[in-house]
């Protein structure tokens, strides 16, 4: 029998601090001291952002400055936190948020024991020793556990865990390969009211996603991986970036992407399924990366979707915001849970990030 790479199970965790996007926007507002007109175009865009709520480790942008416990309670946040101060934050928080989705992953602690594999993924905390030696002391892990981590690629970095956790499991049918891909994005609030950093604060939550992949010959459990696909655009290399600050990460996202996106994304579909030689009447499914809704507008546009098709994206969009890497998994764990295994469908999985780089995925039921 032939063994095929899996998907065993997907866990999600989220910060205890929930803030409605009105609130949020409420913090922002008084930060950026706009003008009346300036205000209502900040009101116009956080309605339209297709955010309901979003996850932080703060619990500043919905609570009084007075009981802020990250940024001062200055009128215009001085001093502002330092890089220093975010990655501090970053080292207190990002490992008990990956050790609840762990958890969430596993179906049973003695589960962990046999872990071969570990792939941390993160764009937004960088440190050494970082989050995945940090994982190993918390859970105990063994100490020889093989152990690599994808940072700084943004929101399609766990496409590109799942393909290292792939090739590991086709060289190794005995591994069992845990990914956990964790990000607090909310710690690099910028308050310079520049086009990009608003484009941030209306989109990005805090969030964490583990995945368990195996290469066993069991098929009545798991999801199959059938093969990935992905291309950079150079066009778009100066559309989408992230890099480093002394005040944090800094972000920049072009108005130029989604019409990027909708140029060219067919065309990318179009030769990620020639290469694995099936056609679009075999995709049930599309999980996609909501980057935010301009985005998943350009890929209803670009396939000639119905809205419908992507309505996993826009309730992950709508209830977390863009948390990066770890929401494709939220993404692709709500389609999972909905598949019936005892038919043949098939999901398509696409996401996006810098260079302007474009990762697709298919994984699916049946023979």
């Amino acid at each position: 029998m032939n063994r095929l790479t899996k998907i065993k199970s997907i866990g999600t965790a989220v910060p205890k601090y929930k803030h409605q996007q009105n609130e949020i926007l409420h913090f922002m507002s008084r930060i950026y001291a706009f003008n009346e007109k300036e205000r209502r175009v900040l009101r116009y865009l956080y309605h339209q952002s297709g955010i309901t709520s979003r996850y932080s480790v703060l619990n500043d942008y919905s609570h009084k400055p007075n009981e802020w416990t990250f940024y001062p309670p200055t009128e215009n946040l001085e001093p502002f936190p330092s890089l220093e101060q975010r990655m501090k934050k970053f080292n207190q928080e990002a490992a008990a948020l990956s050790v609840r989705a762990i958890r969430n992953c596993l179906q049973k602690p003695s589960d962990l024991a046999k872990i071969t594999h570990l792939i941390t993924v993160t764009c937004t905390g960088l440190s050494a020793p970082g989050l995945d030696l940090q994982l190993i002391e918390l859970l105990d892990m063994p100490r020889n556990i093989f152990r690599t981590s994808v940072n700084f690629m943004g929101c399609y970095a766990a496409i590109h865990a799942l393909k290292l956790a792939d090739s590991i499991c086709k060289a190794d049918t005995a591994a069992r390969v845990l990914i956990v891909c964790t990000e607090l994005c909310t710690l690099h609030f910028q308050q310079e009211p520049t086009t990009d950093n608003i484009t941030s604060s209306l989109l990005f939550g805090d969030g964490s996603a583990a995945v368990l992949v195996t290469g066993d010959e069991d098929r009545s459990t798991g999801f199959p991986l059938q093969g990935f696909y992905g291309e950079v655009m150079p066009k778009g290399k100066q559309d989408m970036s992230w890099e480093l600050s002394s005040t944090g990460f800094t972000m920049t996202l072009s108005g130029y992407v989604p019409a990027l996106i909708e140029e060219d994304f067919e065309k990318l579909v179009n030769r990620a399924l020639t290469k694995h030689g099936i056609s679009r009447d075999n995709i049930t499914h599309w999980s996609v990366h909501p980057g935010g809704k301009k985005i998943l507008e350009a890929i209803e546009k670009s396939l000639s979707l119905p809205k419908e098709k992507l309505d996993a994206s826009y309730r992950i969009l709508s209830d977390y915001g863009n948390m990066s890497s770890p929401t494709i998994l939220f993404v692709l764990k709500e389609i999972l849970c909905t598949l019936d295994k005892r038919k043949k469908q098939t999901v398509f999985g696409a996401a996006f990030g810098p260079g302007l780089t474009m990762e697709t995925f298919l994984v699916g039921t049946g023979s």
